[in-house]
């Protein structure tokens, strides 16, 4: 039978397929073939009966997640807070180089705005006007029933990943979306400043025609697999301008008549964007070397 990996935990596989979900595990030779199948994955796997079964073959996937280990997703809906935990462009970048690697659509929801005074949220519709320039979505929800009706508009038959920094609310949004769910929503640490991590695996959720994965919050992104050269092509406004760079292979750094600085000097590329980019430049350049052990 072929079915999709809708949960994974200590060792299950949970496979939906015909309409019913079924218990499998892996077989003994995947471990040494090296292969661990995640949630996403289509699968061909075997089974008598619903709580008894294992998993033959995980199919060609195109794409994988490492946070959260998801496979074959189709977008990624960022949830990033106004307030508590405080509003970060860096670590929205993060999400979005993640996502834009990956070849991922970003979706990117802003939650707690009712927290908010006037000024603030004025400031905050500014940076909106940033990201939607470069031709990312956001949902600024000044209207939640409006925000929410948006958002599931988006489902119908993709899968997508709900990410961001612990106790942001994706729990929360999650519930009010599908309030039968009555997933766990974590408080934020008066100490720490941080969320409480609420959500222990990964799993698929039905939702509005689509699929949609409750992850475990993070607060930090390693880009382990992007190469120096790589980093440009994933902010999606220095591509456009990079056309009209001096050189071809411009690393938008120290080159003259580079475009995407002139940019940044016109006000064309946001100075914040900018600078995340030579922050993830030099994040990389550091990474150490390691050599497999022979």
């Amino acid at each position: 039978m072929r079915g999709q990996i809708r949960k994974a935990v200590s060792g299950f596989y949970y496979v939906y397929a015909n309409n019913q979900m079924y218990q499998t595990r892996a077989r003994g030779n995947f471990r040494k073939r090296k292969i661990i199948p995640l949630v996403g994955d289509i699968v061909e796997f075997d089974s008598g009966n619903l709580v008894d079964g294992y998993i033959l073959e995980v199919l060609s996937r195109k794409n994988v997640l490492d946070h959260p280990p998801v496979a074959n997703v189709d977008g990624g809906i960022i949830v990033m807070s106004a307030v508590e935990p405080v509003f970060s462009l860096n670590l929205l970048d993060r999400f979005l180089v993640t996502l834009e690697e990956k070849e991922i659509e970003p979706l990117i929801y802003l939650t707690k705005i009712d927290l908010l005074g006037k000024e603030e949220c004025d400031e905050l519709a500014k940076v909106v006007q940033v990201y939607r320039n470069i031709g990312y979505t956001v949902i600024f929800p000044r209207n939640e029933k409006d925000a929410l009706k948006e958002l599931t508009s988006y489902f119908v038959d993709c899968l997508w990943v709900v990410m961001g920094q612990t106790g942001t609310g994706k729990s929360t949004l999650l519930n009010k979306l599908s309030p039968d769910l009555r997933l766990a929503a974590g408080e934020i640490s008066k100490s720490l400043g941080r969320g409480k991590h609420t959500t222990r695996y990964v799993q698929l959720l039905s939702l509005y025609d689509g699929l949609v994965a409750d992850t475990p919050g993070f607060s930090s992104i390693d880009f382990l697999e992007i190469r120096a050269e790589e980093l440009s092509k994933y902010f999606p406004e220095f591509v456009d301008a990079s056309e009209y760079c001096r050189f071809s292979e411009c690393s938008h750094t120290h080159e003259p008549k580079c475009e995407v600085k002139l940019c940044v000097e016109r006000g064309d590329i946001a100075l914040s964007r900018y600078n995340n980019y030579w922050q993830f430049l030099d994040e990389i350049n550091g990474r150490r070397v390691t050599y497999k052990k022979k």
